[in-house]
């Protein structure tokens, strides 16, 4: 028999009341937990409030923010470091933040007492984004946090979009804009469709009171791949318009020539200065022996994205102008802007003009006539016109030939300056799959229950330009060798490059080609005098289905065109016994064919495969899966040979 002390006993019975009241929650927690059983978190109360107000003739932009959480899962203390980001644009003060922790029946308030400011880096070399670090403490399932801070607008045409959604359950959203009757203002609706919002109206003394209202809000899942979330959440984009001080009108944000007004204003002044003789004479070489004024452009792009680092640096308004070309050329690094600056001025210097060009990326999807502010955009480039021809020149990357843009601005609206009082808007066109081709032709022979054989790999337009940026740090034959087994891999594991040529490497408009021999061990199969082989040896395509469980589309980063080539020899000693029928599917957005025929002592397998989008709503990507599906099936059809 085991015996215990009075003290083990008492320890004992001190840790089963401990673990009993760590297990106690609230009918608040039980509620939600009933409700969103899988949530991490409910935000119980999503509350903003601005004003907008005229003191002194000038525009006075305050916001209050409050975010009351419940934490629904064993991993709340991952949810205990949280930071409110803030910059010149935005000041932050007044900020407050408690966990509330429920026990004996009650919610019990810690307030936290340390905050730490830091420099917010993120991805850029320098800004002035900063932010205010704390952590929750004793943060565990069951317990609540509240914060609260204000914040200062100073710009105007920064208002933030008030969203009706999140990746958790909201419990309440509550959305108030107070404005002075004398500031005009558009209300900018998107992905309301559905949502049951609360929305009111009213004046008192003056003003303008609009008031959204939102009650138990699921959460919105973003799967992986999905399109930007401001495609999917219900939002609303306050914008202020105008205001009028003293009878007299002040524009903003009312049209698209309001926000070129403000942008031109910012880069006016750029580049005024003369350019520096080392950058004159860089541009006398590079063009003397061209012929023509695309040329020309040509041979100034291209250095630019070769010699020109991309590092973001921005500070306050160095997030909108540019720095000047002679500081660029000398550092030979800069953001979008101070590439689309020196690009500018060594086009000035060849007598050719560019054009400054502000455009958004494809996870902002506003048009400039729907949101003409700030919020429409977040990239700049330089845009050369040559007739009817626009080239969209981004310097950011490296081997984009000056006809294809950069795949992330496809479709597009650009906002082309050409001069203070005229711009155009033009939408950048989507590259045609054919544009985007990957080819690999290979020639088989069986060795035994061996493939040996070779082949020629060739890609151009984007699928050539992601090959050079994963190829650029490679120098060594052995590494070489392993990145194209894998890349080049069909199939199975057991495939293996022997050797490797390359041709046209880092050219900028030629194909990119790759001869190379290989072999696969054990890969054909055979019963008795019949050899089964499957010529479907490259099944890519499947990468292109997704979980049927999936909610929402997928973005794709462009259209792709992909055509296989196989030609097996019969060995003398065989004849061939069965070949499978051709298969081909196709709907409005994809197509695949899949051939077999016979030549002489060989059978030829082609596989074209036309992936005509860069975005698949969810229907069609379900369209998309059951395709792929029939392909894969078709996948598992063999040649037969016999023996003679």
């Amino acid at each position: 028999m085991y015996k215990f002390s009075a003290t083990l006993i008492s320890l004992f019975l001190v840790g089963v009341s401990f673990l009993a009241n760590a297990q106690e929650f609230s009918p608040l927690y039980k509620k939600y937990k009933d409700k969103y059983p899988n949530a991490h978190f409910i935000r119980l109360l999503d509350e903003i409030k601005i004003d907008v107000s005229l003191n002194n003739n000038d525009l006075e932009i305050s916001q209050q923010v409050r975010e009351d959480n419940l934490y629904m899962s064993a991993g709340a203390t991952f949810g205990s470091k949280k930071a409110i980001h803030y910059s010149s644009f935005f000041e932050v003060d007044d900020v407050k933040a408690a966990s509330l922790i429920y026990e004996g029946g009650k919610y019990k308030e810690i307030p936290v007492t340390d905050f730490v400011q830091k420099d917010d880096m993120n991805t850029s070399f320098y800004d002035d984004s900063k932010t205010i670090n704390f952590i929750y403490p004793r943060l565990q399932e069951g317990a609540k946090t509240s914060l609260s801070y204000s914040q200062k607008i100073k710009n105007p045409r920064f208002l933030n979009a008030l969203f009706f959604g999140l990746n958790a359950p909201i419990a309440k959203s509550k959305f108030t804009l107070s404005v002075d009757n004398d500031i005009e203002l558009e209300l900018k609706e998107f992905n309301l469709e559905g949502v049951a919002i609360h929305f009111s109206k009213t004046q008192k003394k003056g003003r303008t009171i609009y008031k959204w209202e939102t009650e138990e809000v699921a959460a919105y899942d973003m799967d992986s791949g999905a399109p930007s979330f401001r495609t999917i959440v219900p939002h609303i984009i306050p914008i202020l318009t105008s205001y009028k001080i003293k009878k007299e009108t002040k524009q903003l944000s009312g049209s698209v020539g309001d926000l070129y007004n403000w942008y031109y204003s910012l880069v006016e002044d750029v580049n005024t200065a003369s350019s520096s003789p080392e950058l004159v004479a860089l541009v006398d070489q590079l063009t003397k022996d061209k012929k023509t004024d695309l040329e020309k452009v040509k041979a100034i792009y291209y250095w630019t994205q070769e010699n020109v680092k991309y590092i973001a640096f921005e500070y306050a308004l160095g997030g909108f102008v540019p720095r000047e070309a002679n500081d660029v050329f000398r550092k030979k690094y800069g953001d979008c802007k101070d590439n689309s600056s020196i690009l500018s001025e060594m086009l000035k210097i060849a007598k050719l003009k560019g054009n400054l060009t502000w455009i958004g990326t494809r996870s902002i999807p506003y048009t400039y006539t729907e949101v003409p502010t700030p919020a429409v955009d977040n990239h700049m480039i330089l845009s050369y016109i040559e007739g009817d021809n626009v080239y969209y020149l981004d310097a950011t990357g490296r081997y984009t030939p000056i006809d294809m843009p950069s795949s992330f601005i496809q479709g597009k609206e650009a906002l082309i300056g050409i001069d203070k009082n005229e711009f155009v808007v033009k939408k950048v066109p989507v590259v045609e799959a054919t544009r985007n081709r990957v080819s690999d032709a290979i020639s088989i022979s069986i060795k035994d229950k061996k493939l040996v054989g070779k082949g020629k790999f060739k890609t151009k337009g984007y699928p050539k330009t992601d090959l050079f940026h994963a190829l650029e740090k490679m120098t060594k034959q052995k590494d070489l060798k392993e990145f194209y087994t894998y890349q080049l891999r069909k199939g199975s594991n057991r495939f293996l490059i022997d050797d490797f040529k390359e041709a046209y490497k880092f050219e900028y408009e030629k194909d990119f080609e790759v001869d190379y021999t290989f072999n696969i061990e054990n890969y054909v199969q055979g019963y008795e005098n019949e050899v089964y082989v499957n010529l479907n040896l490259n099944r890519d395509l499947s990468r292109l289905k997704e979980d049927d469980k999936r909610k929402s589309g997928k973005q794709f980063n462009y259209k792709r065109f992909n055509e296989i080539t196989t030609i097996l020899e019969i060995p003398d000693t065989m004849v061939l016994d069965y070949i499978p029928e051709s298969f081909e599917i196709s709907n409005d957005f994809f197509d695949c064919k899949i051939t077999y025929t016979q030549k002489e002592n060989k059978v030829i397998y082609k596989l074209i495969a036309h992936q005509n989008f860069i975005e698949l709503t969810l229907e069609e990507q379900k369209a998309l899966n059951k395709m792929i599906k029939k392909i894969e099936k078709n996948y598992k059809e063999v040649v037969i040979l016999k023996k003679k």
